[in-house]
């Protein structure tokens, strides 16, 4: 079992900056892929980034690409997701997860986070 618990979500201003932090449990953290994900009001859940377990591959949303940048410290257990030049449709409740491989479709991890929203004001 992994559990994982979202920080650093806030208000902030378009064009502004937030780091979110993905804390998880357990020993085998580092043999984990993490991914973000996101989920505004009224839409489906969406892909943001993924990781893989030793850090070097990456993959992201076309719509984040330049802006985001998800890295990770396996000897904290932790993911993060770097949000720079943040737009209003960029607010969403932002969610992370693990599973075995790394991927852009939800089936691809198996535990979830409750999430930390985001609010990006115009």
């Amino acid at each position: 079992q992994v559990q994982l618990v979202e920080s650093g979500g806030g208000l902030v201003q378009a064009g502004g900056s937030l780091r979110l932090s993905c804390v998880a449990s357990g020993r085998s953290f580092s043999s984990y892929a993490m991914g973000w994900f996101r989920q505004a009001p009224g839409k489906e859940r969406e892909f943001v980034a993924a990781i893989g377990w030793s850090g070097i591959t990456t993959t992201y949303a076309d719509f984040v690409k330049g802006r985001f940048t998800i890295s990770r410290d396996n000897a904290k257990n932790t993911v993060y997701l770097r949000m720079n030049s943040l737009k209003p449709e960029d607010t969403a409740v932002y969610i992370c997860a693990a599973g075995r491989r790394i991927g852009a479709t939800g089936s691809t991890y198996n535990y979830w986070g409750q999430g930390t929203q985001v609010t990006v004001s115009s």
